[in-house]
């Protein structure tokens, strides 16, 4: 437990010496609410393991209520609401100043319950997942959906606070109570004591900075304009009603303006134009896609200073043993600016398997595009999880390091890796090594040396990762092809 008395982020507090972008979680301050929000949709399209466990427990609690609701059990389905209470731990939401979880209250969770039951959104099908909630419940908006899904996920939260603590030598507090988290195996909630990490006596919850949002995308505004006003745009062209114009070409057209006056726009609106037609409800969720931030929608970040300045401590970093631990450190975070959000969510390997270490750190493979996603779906090649080796030897990296990494691959969790060494005297030589790893079925290893690192730091675009996809896929493709 720390105790500090000026207003700092954790990488301050902690001394990480690392930006936002070096890291994968939220670089929140303790004292003060980031304007951020888990958006349980947004999270359903992730595909990585982390937001795909989350989204399974989110969708298990909501069905839990909504069975119960519909059998009759209405009383049992409100006393699960209350355990969804003020989730101060992650410090995200819309307070201001000291966070307080202005989403949902105590008061709150009645009024949501009660609205969901006034609405009858759950009884006719309407409402099938917990984000439709934003759509179509009275006084139910992203801050109370995001308190909702970060009460619901609370524990696996907390396994990936563990594990970002572990990966940057964080200290935890053991012993300290998790508060309810939803068990979707149980179905039920549950609490339990564990490893937590505590700030001014205050528990901390880390959250991955690839899943949250500002909850622009799956909004009323948005399927109301977009979705429910273009089809009625068209019914009415299709039907020839007295709301259709003539331009001066002949042109038939209908405004929005004109339906927004007859349909303005309400959620008792939107029930009932979704009650008869469902299918534009569905081509609203089929067709809605959300990008994760950038680091610099996420924080103030002068992305430029940060990358030079990664470029001259790695050059300043002397081969060899003694230096090992500050070549890991630093290769961590550029591998996060370098991958992200195509990778997310490293974890440094502790595990000793039959008395040998296993891969520094492994990442989940959140890519939905790109390199990463097309050697799952183009090569055949699984890849759950990517493989990360460092070596800081003065000398090339030979055979041993590559079996090293190909001797952990599997088929569940992937078969992708890469070795990130310091130099290469004979790079031709170690490429067809990992040539010959690959045609022999033993897995695909790709080799990054300093002047790799240092050429994707200097053309790195926040905004753009062309450079980055070109340069991995060349990479790929002399070992694959």
């Amino acid at each position: 437990m720390i105790k500090q008395e000026n207003t700092m982020k954790i990488s301050e507090i902690y001394n990480l010496n690392k930006s936002q972008a070096e890291l994968d979680f939220v670089d929140i301050n303790p004292d003060e609410d980031l304007p951020l929000f888990i958006d349980p949709f947004f999270l359903s399209k992730k595909q990585d393991n982390w937001s795909i466990e989350a989204t399974l427990t989110i969708r298990s609690f909501f069905q839990q209520v909504i069975d119960l609701i519909r059998n009759g059990n209405e009383n049992v389905a409100k006393e699960l609401f209350d355990h969804l209470h003020e989730p101060n731990a992650t410090c995200m939401g819309m307070s201001v100043g000291n966070p307080r979880g202005r989403g949902v209250g105590n008061q709150d969770t009645d009024k949501i319950y009660d609205s969901l039951l006034r609405s009858r959104a759950i009884q006719t099908g309407l409402i099938q997942d917990i984000e439709d909630n934003i759509l179509f419940v009275d006084n139910f908006g992203k801050d109370k959906l995001s308190d909702m899904a970060t009460n619901i996920i609370t524990s696996h939260l907390i396994t990936y606070t563990q594990n970002q603590c572990n990966f940057h030598n964080i200290p935890l507090t053991p012993g300290i109570s998790s508060d309810y988290f939803w068990n979707r195996q149980a179905n039920e909630w549950q609490t339990e004591l564990t490893d937590m990490l505590v700030v001014n006596g205050k528990r901390i919850l880390f959250v991955p900075k690839g899943i949250v949002s500002y909850s622009k995308g799956y909004t009323p505004d948005k399927y109301y304009n977009h979705f429910v006003l273009e089809f009625l745009q068209n019914e009415h062209l299709r039907l020839q009603t007295a709301l259709v114009q003539r331009k001066n070409n002949g042109a038939h057209f209908v405004t929005k303006k004109s339906l927004k006056e007859i349909n303005p726009q309400s959620k008792d609106f939107l029930r009932r134009f979704t009650q008869e037609h469902p299918e534009v409800l569905q081509q609203f969720k089929d067709t809605t896609d959300i990008d994760s931030l950038p680091n610099i929608e996420i924080t103030d970040i002068n992305i430029r200073e940060v990358l030079q300045n990664l470029v001259t401590r790695l050059q300043a970093i002397p081969t060899g043993n003694n230096s090992a631990s500050d070549f890991h450190n630093i290769i961590k975070g550029i591998l996060e600016i370098v991958f992200y959000p195509h990778l997310l969510n490293p974890i440094k390997e502790r595990e000793i398997l039959n008395g040998r270490k296993r891969i520094d750190i492994t990442f989940d493979n959140a890519a939905k595009n790109g390199i990463f996603h097309r050697l799952s779906e183009n090569h055949n090649i699984p890849c759950p999880y990517i493989y990360i080796e460092c070596k800081n030897y003065s000398h090339d990296i030979a055979n041993p390091e590559l079996d090293q990494i190909s001797g952990r691959f599997s088929v569940n969790r992937g078969r992708v890796g890469f070795v990130i060494c310091r130099q290469f005297e004979n790079k031709d030589l170690f490429i067809q090594r990992c040539r010959d790893t690959f045609t022999d079925g033993r897995g695909l290893v790709v080799p990054l040396a300093d002047e790799d690192i240092i050429l994707l730091l200097q053309n790195y675009n926040d905004w753009n990762s062309d450079f980055t996809e070109r340069f991995l896929s060349d990479k790929v493709r002399d070992i694959i092809m």
